[in-house]
C-alpha cells in the first residue's frame, strides 16, 4: 500500500488529485491494472467528476451545503455532523482503471479528494492492483 498526502485549505473543498495520482503511477512504473483509492477519514471522501469547468465543483459544494447544512438537527458533539454525512454520501473509495501507464478517465473527468471538515493534512491510501 502507498500513501498520498493531501493538504486541504478550506473547511469544504474538492481538491483535484489527478496529477498526483498520475505521478504516483509513473514513479512506480505501474502500467496495466487498477488503482484503489481509499480515504480513511470519516469527514473526507474521494470522487470522480468533471474537471474542465470549475463551476461544477462550486455547484457541488454549494448544493451539498443546502442538502446537508452545517447547522442542522445534529446530536454529534464535535460540531461536524454535516461533514460525516457528506463523506458517507460521496463514499470513501474509488477504483480507477489503469492502461498503458495512465488512468482511464473520461474526457472531462478528474479525481477529487473531498474535504468536508478542513483545513487538514489528510492521507489517501492507494493500492495497486496489477494484472
Amino acid at each position: 500500500m502507498h500513501i498520498l498526502e493531501v493538504d486541504t485549505h478550506d473547511r469544504e473543498e474538492l481538491l483535484d488529485i489527478t496529477p498526483a495520482v498520475r505521478r504516483m503511477l509513473r514513479e512506480n512504473a505501474w502500467t496495466d491494472g487498477a488503482l484503489l483509492l481509499y480515504c480513511p477519514h470519516t469527514t473526507g471522501a474521494v470522487t470522480v467528476n468533471e474537471g474542465a469547468d470549475p463551476d461544477v465543483v462550486r455547484d457541488i459544494l454549494v448544493n451539498m451545503d443546502k442538502l446537508v447544512p452545517r447547522n442542522g438537527d445534529y446530536r454529534h458533539a464535535e460540531g461536524n455532523s454535516d461533514a460525516h454525512i457528506k463523506s458517507s454520501l460521496f463514499g470513501c473509495d474509488q477504483l480507477v482503471i489503469v492502461e498503458d501507464g495512465d488512468i482511464r478517465l473520461g474526457t472531462w473527468q478528474k479525481i477529487y479528494f473531498c474535504e468536508f471538515d478542513g483545513p487538514r493534512s489528510r492521507k489517501l491510501w492507494v493500492q495497486w492492483l496489477g494484472v
